[in-house]
């Protein structure tokens, strides 16, 4: 009878802190190929991706380092701030501000 294969963990890394963690633990934020800079609750959206811990100091660092827009190699700030605060009014950090005072991000769906 053949030994059973243990199933392996895909990892991914902090963009800010750089610690190494499973990927469902961290957080990704994406530029999707036509350019706009979102956060990707299901990390399964098209285009590039970056991750993030959800310590505070790494959320609040994210745009001060523009580790993200590194990343992302991408120069809009305003769309990774944005990415960023949705990200913390999900993990309960603060709220999105905005002209309508309602968020303008949507859940990525496919399939």
């Amino acid at each position: 009878m053949p030994a059973a294969r243990s199933r392996v963990i895909p990892m991914r890394t902090c963009v800010v802190c750089r610690s190494s963690a499973a990927k469902g633990a961290l957080h990704r934020i994406v530029r999707s190929p036509d350019g706009a800079v979102r956060y990707d609750p299901s990390s399964t959206a098209p285009g590039r991706g970056a991750y993030v811990c959800e310590k505070p100091n790494c959320l609040e660092l994210a745009g001060k380092r523009r580790a993200l827009q590194r990343a992302l190699r991408t120069a809009d700030a305003t769309g990774v701030e944005h990415a960023v605060a949705a990200l913390r009014a999900i993990l309960g950090g603060g709220s999105l501000v905005g002209a309508s005072g309602s968020s303008e991000y949507k859940e990525v769906r496919t399939g």
